[in-house]
């Protein structure tokens, strides 16, 4: 069976690799252009488009499935496509071009985390068990029939890199069996069930502290928006980034942002108990150990995060 492989990040690689290890005829590889990386902004290819050249897949390069593009994977002659986060929207004429359609690998139990974060918004909503299925793309939402489902227990310091990275792995084997089941007659898709809630892709704004908050929902945002946007807050007018906090239950009666020294731990009040800072980037300098930063305040006296 020849299949066309859409995807775009590092969590999209193990399903590629999944796909050639199953034997499958990986025909040609859809993922976006380049883009500048670093402090330099080198241009450079996607994980993808990287792990492709490695083994000599064809790979196509478009921002959008435009009329060039759907050219394009019309040209490579698919039985099927296979799509992990490829990072855009699949038109109805390219939906039509694989005489099997697209299989879609999501990182949620469908139909809950519809969107484009749904591992992010698990982690920030406190959900004990999430998942991965693949279903039929469609020109809903993350609305298709769902051919296969795993789960996958959330972790309590469980950021939404560290769970992707687990279910990016396990979603790689589900997604080769599916299309397995698909070349051999055997797939049977059926409609979703179940409450729906959407996963919109996070913002910057989706990573500041508002420390009134409880201490658990604070961890919990923390976790979810770390590696990307990223958790923060602001002291003096100047943005701080944060690692994910731990919950000190222990200690309460600090006012929601004020900062302390607990032994050789450095804490902030929140609407609840206290939480405990791991590592610290203040403006313009690297990220540090927080009792580091601590040292070189000259007191946290008064320091209130914003």
């Amino acid at each position: 069976m020849r299949v066309l492989f859409a995807g775009t990040p590092a969590v999209a690689v193990p399903s590629l690799d999944a796909l050639v290890n199953a034997g499958f005829n990986v025909v040609a590889v859809l993922t976006r252009p380049d883009a500048p990386v670093g402090r330099k902004r080198v241009l450079t290819p996607s994980p993808v488009a990287q792990r492709a050249a490695e083994l000599g897949i064809d790979v196509i390069r478009a921002a959008r499935v435009d009329a060039e593009a759907i050219a394009a994977v019309s040209a490579a002659r698919p039985d099927v496509a296979a799509i992990v986060a490829y990072g855009g929207l699949v038109p109805p004429a390219a939906l039509r071009i694989p005489r099997h359609g697209w299989v879609n690998l999501h990182f949620s139990l469908l139909p809950a985390w519809r969107g484009a974060a749904p591992v992010q918004r698990s982690v920030m909503a406190g959900d004990d068990v999430t998942g991965a299925v693949t279903f039929q793309l469609e020109e809903g939402l993350d609305t298709g029939p769902v051919f296969g489902t795993l789960t996958e227990a959330v972790r309590p310091q469980d950021t939404a890199g560290d769970l992707l990275e687990r279910l990016s792995r396990s979603g790689a084997v589900l997604l080769a069996q599916t299309l397995s089941a698909i070349e051999g007659g055997k797939a049977s898709p059926q409609p979703q069930a179940g409450d729906v809630s959407l996963a919109p892709k996070l913002t910057l704004e989706d990573g500041r502290i508002n420390w009134s908050h409880p201490a658990l929902a604070i961890n919990r945002q923390a976790r979810g928006v770390t590696p990307e946007p990223g958790a923060w807050t602001l002291l003096d007018g100047q943005r701080v980034k944060l690692e994910p906090v731990l919950l000190r239950p222990d200690i309460a009666g600090l006012a929601p942002g004020a900062v302390a020294l607990e032994g050789k731990t450095v804490v902030v009040g929140t609407g609840s108990h206290a939480v405990e800072l791991t590592r610290v980037q203040p403006a313009g300098k690297k990220m540090m150990a927080a009792a580091d930063w601590a040292r070189g305040m000259a007191s946290l006296e008064g320091v209130v995060f914003e």
